[in-house]
Order: structure tokens, then C-alpha cells, then sequence
């Protein structure tokens, strides 16, 4: 991929965003750090907030037409931004575009409403089938690209359609059976789409036995995961007939640090961030986890963070 620099000076790529965006939507060198759960990552070269669909098509038009780099991204809770930082200009979605819409037990949302907020709302219309996903800290994009799921439930379960859009601003929509939804991955994992919402597809619930729902899952997510620490979420996919945490936790490395990276004591199967981490040092804590889980059980764990920049 070319940097942003090998295609035009930032003068010139400031300039034209803001054609299509306002001053305070658009930030240059902005660190990621301040942008994502794991508190980690170097600079962008531009961070940009479109405010609607419409104008992240126009975006996207431009910048597609332009061959300028860029990354799109929602709340930051799945990413990991090397030191470097990332050489493009970064399009965030979260809380910006996150306008929803009720039809009957359906419900639209857009890409950058976080699930906890959706789930609230949901929970409001006396609507079922979501609240695994109420605890869940991610956005609808996010959540449509990871396939997310907890305590039984996924996305592919409840997605009746989703809505994106091609590199050249072309905006269509995909039937739910179309999405390819797997273990932490869909289609979006391998085509160029841009999630710009989805619908979902529940039940009339009793609004009481939902709240209790919810309630249990966010116990449960409380006491037994680091959420009051930086991370990026589970470090591991679950390898098939195991779990990662576990495989972790045998081969004794609960709470081995490495720099500023920690296993977790509360999970093992989170990485976290004790304060001053580098994306180098948590790097060398996932290779050094993996290669201690495979020398003891010949069991290769696969990252579910996702990695982004410049090495």
C-alpha cells in the first residue's frame, strides 16, 4: 500500500478533505492511542469524523479517486496500532454515524452505534434475541466484519441484512445468508466492503426477563474478565475443542509480563496493557504465549485482535 507522503504532501490531502468534511472533523498526526482500548499505537497521518452516510461516501469517492490511503475503523476495541502508527487516513465511524431505525421486531442500526448503546435501545422496544450482545464492547460494523458473539449467541444468528459499501462509494445491501458469517470472520474479512449498517432480525420479549438477561451476562463479564484494563478484548480466537484462556493458564502463565504487556490474572486469555506498553511488547507477549501453549499441548493459538500499521 503507498503512504499517504508517496501520493501527495499533507497540505494537499488537508485541503481536499476539507472539501468534503469540516476543520474540526479532521485531525492530522493524531495519536491512536487516544483511540483505541489497548492505549496503544503511534500516529496517524490524518484521523477524520464524517458525520453521515452521505458524506463518508463522498469520502470515499474522493479519496478512492485520489488513491489516497485510508482505514476504517469503529470504536478501537479490536485493534492493536503499531509504534509506527498508521501511514493513511484514518475514517472512524464510532458515534458519529450511529443513527437507528424500529420497523416492527426489526431494527436497523448504523455502523458506528456501539452494541452496549443498541442493545439498550433494543431492550427499551421490549425486543429479544440481542442481549448476548449487550456487553460486548464494539460497534455494528465491527460487530458485522467479527462475526462477534458471547455466551452462545453471534451475529449470523439475528443479521437479516446488512448494508455497505464498495471502495467507489456504490451502496448496496447483503442478505444475512450471504455474509459468509463464521468463527470470527465473514465476507468483509476478505473483500473491500465498508459496513455502513445492518438489520436485525428479533422477537418480542417480556422486557423484564430481557433486563435479567443482561444483567446476569454483565456479572459474568465483570467478575471474570479485565474490563477496567486497557486490552483489546480476547487476545486468542478459541482453538477448536479448546479454550484459549485455559491453554494459557496450564502452561503457567497467568500474570507473566513482558515489559509493559501482562497476561491477565483476573482471564489469561487477555493481554492487557499495564500502562506503558508498547505494540512491540505486547507482540513478543503473544509470540512467547504461543509458542509456550504449542511446545505443551502442540495446540497453535491464532490472534483475534486485529493488527494495523506500519511495521
Amino acid at each position: 500500500m503507498q503512504r499517504v507522503g508517496e501520493v501527495m504532501n499533507r497540505q494537499e490531502i488537508r485541503k481536499m478533505l476539507k472539501t468534503v468534511l469540516k476543520e474540526d472533523q479532521i485531525s492530522e498526526k493524531e495519536s491512536m492511542k487516544k483511540h483505541t482500548s489497548f492505549r496503544i499505537g503511534g500516529d496517524a497521518d490524518f484521523l477524520v469524523l464524517p458525520s453521515s452516510i452521505a458524506e463518508l461516501q463522498q469520502l470515499m469517492r474522493m479519496l478512492n479517486e485520489k488513491q489516497i490511503p485510508f482505514f476504517v475503523m469503529g470504536n478501537g476495541t479490536n485493534l492493536l496500532v503499531r509504534d509506527k502508527g498508521i501511514r493513511s487516513v484514518v475514517i472512524k465511524l464510532a458515534r458519529n454515524i450511529s443513527n437507528y431505525g424500529i420497523r416492527g421486531t426489526d431494527i436497523f442500526a448504523e455502523a458506528g452505534l456501539s452494541l452496549s448503546a443498541l442493545s439498550r435501545i433494543i431492550l427499551e422496544e421490549e425486543l429479544t434475541g440481542f442481549e448476548f450482545a449487550s456487553g460486548i464492547p464494539g460497534t455494528v460494523g465491527g460487530a458485522m466484519v467479527m462475526n462477534a458473539g458471547a455466551y452462545g449467541g453471534e451475529m449470523k444468528d439475528i443479521v437479516k441484512s446488512v448494508l455497505v459499501m464498495d471502495e467507489k462509494g456504490l451502496i448496496f445491501e447483503m442478505k444475512g445468508e450471504d455474509m459468509e458469517f463464521g468463527y470470527r470472520t465473514s465476507i468483509l474479512s476478505k473483500q473491500r466492503l465498508l459496513v455502513l449498517g445492518a438489520t436485525f432480525s428479533l422477537e418480542k420479549g417480556n422486557r423484564q426477563e430481557i433486563q435479567e438477561k443482561m444483567d446476569d451476562y454483565a456479572l459474568r463479564r465483570n467478575t471474570k474478565q479485565p474490563i477496567q484494563e486497557a486490552s483489546a478484548g480476547s487476545t486468542f480466537k478459541r482453538p477448536e475443542g479448546y479454550f484459549a484462556g485455559k491453554l494459557i493458564e496450564d502452561s503457567g502463565l497467568r500474570g507473566v509480563s513482558h515489559r509493559g504487556a501482562q497476561v491477565s490474572q483476573l482471564h489469561c486469555g487477555f493481554v492487557i496493557n499495564k500502562g506503558d506498553a508498547t505494540c512491540e511488547d505486547v507482540l513478543e507477549l503473544i509470540n512467547m504465549i504461543k509458542k509456550t501453549v504449542y511446545d505443551k499441548f502442540q495446540v497453535s493459538l491464532e490472534e483475534e485482535v486485529r493488527l494495523v500499521g506500519e511495521e
